[in-house]
């Protein structure tokens, strides 16, 4: 078991930051929430229905970006965007959402000759390409440098403005009034 007696809400516009050292669930608390993974006691709720009652509803109100990057390295940047963009039920312009993380100049370059920094920017332009109300995002600041930390915050910003949410693990908290979720005081893993 993973966890004990762990229970928390996320509302409109709100987000929560999940916090842990290696290894205390947060990436698998995501995985949960995107119904990678079933638990095997309690549920998950959206709007008081449990999500396994309707997982294709589930699954298109939300976009979990993972901790690595899902990225074709044969694909333009463009395309990648295209492509998963495409799997959304209300996708949006692939251009706004690459200008929104800088790199709109870079739409026509097959991804394989991106920096780490960029592939994790083309990863999360999925964000503003998708249109999901709940975004799941694990450790979204990896590779990020300082101005692609503030386009990462902005994005996030603008999603909570919108009455979007977003449940975010990291180990560096980057917005003041959003809820924190500390998983290791919920924890029932032995060593």
């Amino acid at each position: 078991m993973v966890f004990a007696g762990l229970a928390f809400a996320v509302g409109e516009g709100e987000a929560l930051f999940l916090k842990g050292p290696n290894g205390s669930g947060k990436s698998t608390l995501l995985r949960l929430m995107a119904g990678l993974l079933k638990p095997v006691a309690g549920q998950l709720a959206w709007a008081g229905e449990p999500v396994n009652e309707a997982p294709d509803d589930h699954r298109a109100r939300l976009l979990y970006v993972g901790h690595q990057d899902a990225i074709k390295g044969a694909l333009t940047v463009a395309e990648n965007l295209s492509f998963w963009a495409g799997l959304s039920e209300n996708p949006k312009p692939v251009g706004p959402a690459l200008d929104a993380f800088a790199i709109a100049h870079l739409a026509d370059l097959p991804a394989r000759f991106l920096s780490a920094g960029q592939k994790r920017r083309l990863n999360l332009a999925r964000l503003m390409a998708g249109g999901q109300v709940l975004w799941l995002l694990d450790e979204p600041s990896n590779s990020l440098d300082v101005e692609s930390l503030s386009l990462l915050d902005g994005a996030i910003a603008s999603h909570l403005d919108d009455g979007g949410l977003a449940v975010i693990a990291s180990h560096e908290k980057r917005a003041d009034d959003a809820s924190v979720l500390n998983l290791k005081q919920f924890g029932a893993v032995s060593a």
